[in-house]
């Protein structure tokens, strides 16, 4: 699925000059070194204010809680996600309320959102939090009508995005907030777990940066009970480098998914979709959206068997996501069943996630479609 060591042997010596450098100036927590890449995230991104912190799923609770978002608010997102889009949602006190995905997109859809506004369980929202998922944003045209039309602010779940756009304006700076993950998968990833706030709203990061820090403007004076969660100098110093990189990698992204187009039609294997019948179909980048290809997920009617298949072949695969969140044990007390958001179940039981990453060679592309050929005769 992914080979990390690829990316960072052309890296090794730039990034050991950047670690050894924390060591001589011992800003291990925050730190200069948090600052500067703070400053060039901002940049590149184009939005005022970008906050470090410890983790994805930290930044999308700094978000939440930074716009104020607590108890007895209610929050609108996909049950088509990871785990953290709603659990930071309960950690901020408030009630999450979902709505279903697009099939194609698999992004929250702009409908599905305006139906659960009509629910007594929304009675209270004050968020809506689109997930831009596998590195495309959702419909940001629509979402900002539906939320303006509600008096809602909108708040990024950018983890799988950086650098992806809607007509041509960043992920992370479309709404009040955005969140994103710097796991060692993401496009843009560090050596171990960080993530980021972006915002425009100067009050939103100055709250943002005084809850990281246990609730502290001050040393030692807690205004708030905030939160331990600060980016490490290691980890500043490692995403600096690779914030250099990062649009590159993308455009490989770009020519690798486009590639996999290309050669599953030359086989035949494409159906049209949304669903699919004898092959797979191929994921779309919309109009407006300019995808970075954190994921290729095909949908295949025997997914369960193809996985399988793949594997027996050594080729790796993996399924974002297996469980739809409504269904989660420990998600239950929402007060969900099955059956309740039909896109997103379906979408659970279809998906796999194919190889992707900028180093991806085309012969190696092509065994990947050949199996696939392969299992589908």
């Amino acid at each position: 699925m992914l080979d990390l060591k690829r990316q960072y042997e052309p890296l090794h010596r730039e990034l050991l000059a950047a670690l050894e450098h924390v060591l001589e100036t011992q800003q291990f927590i925050l730190g200069e070194q948090v600052a500067s890449f703070e400053r060039a995230a901002a940049a590149q991104l184009g939005v005022n204010q970008a906050i470090g912190c410890s983790s994805g799923t930290d930044a999308l609770w700094l978000a939440l809680a930074a716009a104020q978002v607590g108890p007895g608010d209610a929050v609108i997102t996909t049950p088509f996600s990871f785990f953290a889009s709603v659990s930071s949602i309960l950690r901020a006190g408030a009630q999450p309320v979902l709505a279903d995905i697009d099939p194609v997109t698999f992004n929250l859809a702009p409908e599905a959102v305006r139906c659960a506004l009509d629910t007594p369980a929304a009675a209270n929202t004050k968020v809506i939090l689109p997930v831009h998922l596998y590195g495309q944003c959702a419909d940001w045209d629509a979402l900002s009508k539906v939320a303006g039309e509600s008096g809602l602010k909108l708040i990024e779940d950018a983890a799988q995005a950086w650098g992806a756009k809607w007509k041509g304006k960043a992920a992370g700076t479309l709404g009040d907030a955005a969140a994103f993950s710097f796991y060692p998968t993401k496009n843009l990833s560090a050596a171990g777990d960080a993530g980021m706030v972006t915002t425009n709203d100067d009050q939103i990061a100055e709250r943002a940066r005084m809850l990281r820090q246990h609730g502290m403007r001050r040393r030692y004076y807690h205004d708030e009970i905030g939160w331990n969660t600060r980016l490490d100098g290691f980890q500043g110093a490692i995403l600096e480098i690779k914030l250099k990189y990062i649009a590159g990698w993308n455009e490989a992204r770009r020519s690798i998914a486009h590639r996999y187009d290309d050669l599953f039609r030359k086989a035949g294997l494409a159906d049209p979709g949304p669903y699919p019948t004898k092959g797979i179909v191929l994921p779309s980048e919309v109009p407006g959206a300019h995808h970075v290809w954190h994921q290729y997920v095909v949908r295949c009617a025997r997914r369960d068997d193809l996985r399988e298949f793949l594997s027996a072949r050594k080729i790796g695969s993996e399924i974002y996501y297996p469980v739809p969140l409504h269904m989660q044990d420990s998600l239950k007390n929402l007060g969900y069943v099955e059956g309740d958001f039909p896109e997103s179940e379906r979408a659970a039981r279809e998906v796999l996630a194919l190889p992707i990453f900028p180093e991806l060679r085309e012969d190696e592309q092509q065994i990947v479609v050949n199996a696939i050929a392969d299992f589908l005769s």
